[in-house]
């Protein structure tokens, strides 16, 4: 599966099955400090051990701080790592498979703590790979998350199996002693399906090679210096057992209140502690290997009544060992369904690559039984469901307000209380709860409590703290605030400062105009700071790249002031006189904010609209197509979010959709507002068949909202064309789960 040049990177020699725990109980314990916000610690901590655990470990350490901060230098750090990881996890995959000493896991083949620790390196280093400026480096990226599915596949069959055995046995199909023994390798038995072994790896057994991904490009695959593959035993053509629908593929865990779990074979309990692990609070450091007294659980696997009746994770695995596969098959799992499908449909060739579909409903029930244990695969899982549900699905607007697949607030409010119990010094979670005030509409209340949350020592945690609250000033229109917040984002990150700098300046272009009637003074300090940051956008852009690719809102932004300076020219006016339609209405809307304000807020935005229309500005009558467009998708916009769905409909319809789509096309023209026109079509629909009885009582409109939906997703290339791909991505998967084929 992974090609090793040189020697290895971990461990040299075969671990027995007592080293083995001991590393991992190691491990597990240190990077406990990473969940607050003490990364420094967690890799002082690991570098005192080189198994590939530790090496783990440090991967998670450096991925947190790469995809928190986006800076370059950081994530070559977190490929070099995480890479490191591969090596000496599979080397010692290899090895587990001819050591007689390894650990034996009644439900799992020799070895498969290291494939799940490949397939999490694999994981992170993909997602690493995407965000960086190379494409041939987002092109392996999506090789390894292929690899990294089938590997978590085989983890996943070896789980089935034992199903299949434990409810076999309780029906009476075996003896009660054989059903719940953990076989010994010299037995010649094992209850676990198998898994991915290391090419050489000869169990007596007869194996034949899956055909990986046929439908893909195979030579790009034979090129690729990453695919020797490991071999994949078949699973038996007999067995018929499937895991239930409901919950689709993992192991679930008890939530009995004060339930007390053993860990090891004696049913005693073993706390995650070593003489080499730091000494942490009680509050701050729970068992690695625990499970939590959930108390947001939910019935998705429905099994035997005997398994159903089992009060403890023992009739699955009570080893520390098993409890790390599991808990990390469900979150690698979990993110890794859940990243592809919400890819959006520009890379869709990029799809072709990985070889098979994301299953967000999947992904996000595999996530949250992850979250049950109290140990880094929980935690990270548990950041995994709020980025989703506080950042994507807040992005989104075709998805249903209640219902499956709708935002499970008091079920993610339970775990957000559960988190910031297990972590009480992490701002990762106060971060967290000040979105859930935002998606609740309180912006005044997450602005405040990022406010009294103090720093943090995670430099890139306080840049994306800072990130969050001024877009939540900005949706509040305190514009002084709004630049005084992104001026400080420039001096916690490299990433975006083009973009900040706009919006700075976009923030005086809103006071300028503002005070320009009334306070003509005042007026001219606003124009002139607008002016100072629009200077330094062009010099602070264009110096990253995603993929290959200038980053879209540099595109975007160096367009709209190339635009408005030829205005300027042709006008014979100043710039700051020339914009069109408020730029700062424009951000708010490409970040969705107002799906986060109120009636209040929403009336603000409609009067900084409706200033292009009114006296107090000279240029409107010679304004072009594509501007008064942008004033009418904004506006629209608006509209539907106060509720009224056909006022807006109307609105695009007049001004946009029934003018010839070639008009809008042109020299610096603002091409995005056809496409984004059909996209708003779309989702006023959704929200009128949202809104009266349930959707699937309107099979019409959700065929009509499919239809616009097409029609987008089908178009050409149009600034931020990415960003809207993920709504019209989002869409189409909640269309068909109303039985809408998108």
């Amino acid at each position: 599966m992974l090609k090793v040049f040189g020697r290895s990177h971990g461990s040299t020699k075969s671990l027995n099955a007592l080293d083995e725990l001991a590393e991992i109980q190691d491990a597990m314990s240190a990077v406990t400090y990473i969940m607050n916000d003490n990364i420094d610690e967690a890799e002082t901590h690991l570098s005192k051990g080189s198994s590939p655990f530790h090496q783990l470990g440090k991967g998670v350490c450096i991925f947190i701080r790469a995809t928190l901060g986006f800076e370059q230098e950081v994530m070559r750090e977190a490929s070099t790592i995480l890479s490191n990881t591969e090596n000496a996890a599979y080397e010692s995959q290899r090895r587990a498979h001819r050591n007689p000493n390894a650990y034996n896991s009644p439900i799992y083949p020799p070895g498969t703590e290291y494939a799940v620790t490949l397939a999490e390196a694999q994981l992170m280093s993909a997602i690493v790979g995407v965000l960086n400026e190379s494409l041939t480096e987002a092109v392996k990226s999506f090789y390894k998350l292929r690899k990294a599915y089938l590997t978590l596949e085989g983890v996943m069959d070896a789980e089935k199996k034992f199903l299949q055995t434990r409810s076999t046995s309780s029906l009476g199909s075996t003896t009660s002693g054989e059903a719940s023994r953990p076989l010994s390798r010299t037995s010649g038995k094992s209850t676990g399906s198998p898994v991915p072994k290391p090419p050489g790896t000869n169990d007596g057994e007869e194996v034949k090679e899956k055909q990986l991904a046929a439908e893909t490009n195979k030579k790009s695959a034979k090129d690729n210096d990453d695919e020797d593959d490991f071999d994949f035993v078949d699973a038996d053509e007999d067995r018929q057992v499937e895991t239930p629908i409901e919950y689709m593929g993992h192991l679930d865990l008890p939530a009995d209140k004060g339930a007390s779990v053993n860990m090891d074979n004696t049913k005693k309990d073993v706390h995650i502690k070593s003489s080499s692990a730091p000494d942490l609070p009680s509050k701050d450091t729970q068992p690695a290997t625990t499970v939590p007294n959930v108390v947001n659980d939910f019935d998705e696997l429905t099994l035997t009544d005997t398994i159903k009746e089992s009060k403890d994770i023992s009739v699955y695995g009570d080893h520390p060992i098993d409890t790390f596969i599991i808990s990390g098959s469900n979150f690698c799992f979990g993110i890794l369904l859940l990243i592809i499908s919400l890819v959006p449909p520009a890379f869709a060739t990029l799809l072709k690559i990985v070889g098979f579909k994301g299953d967000r409903e999947r992904g996000i029930q595999m996530l949250w039984q992850a979250t049950k244990f109290h140990n880094i695969h929980g935690a990270m899982a548990g950041l995994v469901i709020f980025g989703y549900y506080n950042g994507i699905t807040g992005f989104c607007d075709i998805i249903p307000q209640s219902g499956e697949g709708s935002y499970p607030k008091e079920r993610c409010r339970l775990l957000l209380a559960e988190m910031r119990n297990r972590y009480p010094k992490s701002h990762l979670w106060l971060l967290e709860e000040a979105r859930s005030f935002a998606e609740e509409k309180q912006l005044e209340k997450a602005v405040d409590f990022m406010a009294k949350a103090g720093e943090t020592p995670l430099k890139q945690l306080e840049a994306l703290g800072w990130f969050e609250r001024s877009l939540n000033t900005m949706y509040l229109h305190e514009y002084e605030e709004t630049a005084t917040s992104f001026l400080k984002c420039i001096t916690l990150n490299n990433w975006s400062h083009g973009l900040y700098y706009y919006i700075c300046a976009a923030s005086y272009v809103e006071l300028y105009r503002r005070n320009k009637d009334t306070d003509p003074d005042a007026a001219g300090v606003y124009k002139t700071k607008a002016v100072q940051y629009f200077e330094k956008v062009a010099p602070n852009t264009g110096k990253k790249r995603f993929m290959a690719r200038q980053l879209p809102f540099d595109v975007f932004v160096n367009r709209k002031m190339s635009k408005w300076n030829d205005r300027a020219k042709e006008w014979s006016c100043d710039m700051i006189d020339a914009i069109g339609v408020s730029p700062i209405e424009e951000m708010i809307y490409f970040w969705n904010g107002y799906k986060r304000m109120r009636n209040e807020h929403l009336d603000q935005s409609l009067a900084n609209l409706a200033w292009s229309e009114s006296a107090s500005n000279p240029h409107w009558a010679k304004e072009s197509l594509d501007e008064k467009a942008i004033l009418a998708v904004l506006r629209a916009a608006v509209i539907r979010s106060k509720g009224d769905s056909q006022t807006a409909k109307d609105i695009l319809q007049k001004e946009i959709i029934s003018v010839d789509r070639q008009l809008f096309k042109g020299h610096n023209l603002d091409s995005w507002t056809a496409p984004i026109a059909r996209y708003e079509m779309a989702a006023c629909i959704w929200k009128e068949a949202d809104a009266n009885g349930t959707p699937e009582q309107h099979p019409e409109m959700l065929e009509e909202c499919k239809k616009w939906l097409v029609e987008v997703s089908g178009w050409e290339s149009y600034d931020l064309d990415a960003r809207i791909g993920m709504k019209v991505t989002a869409a189409k998967g909640t269309l068909r789960r109303y039985g809408v084929d998108c």
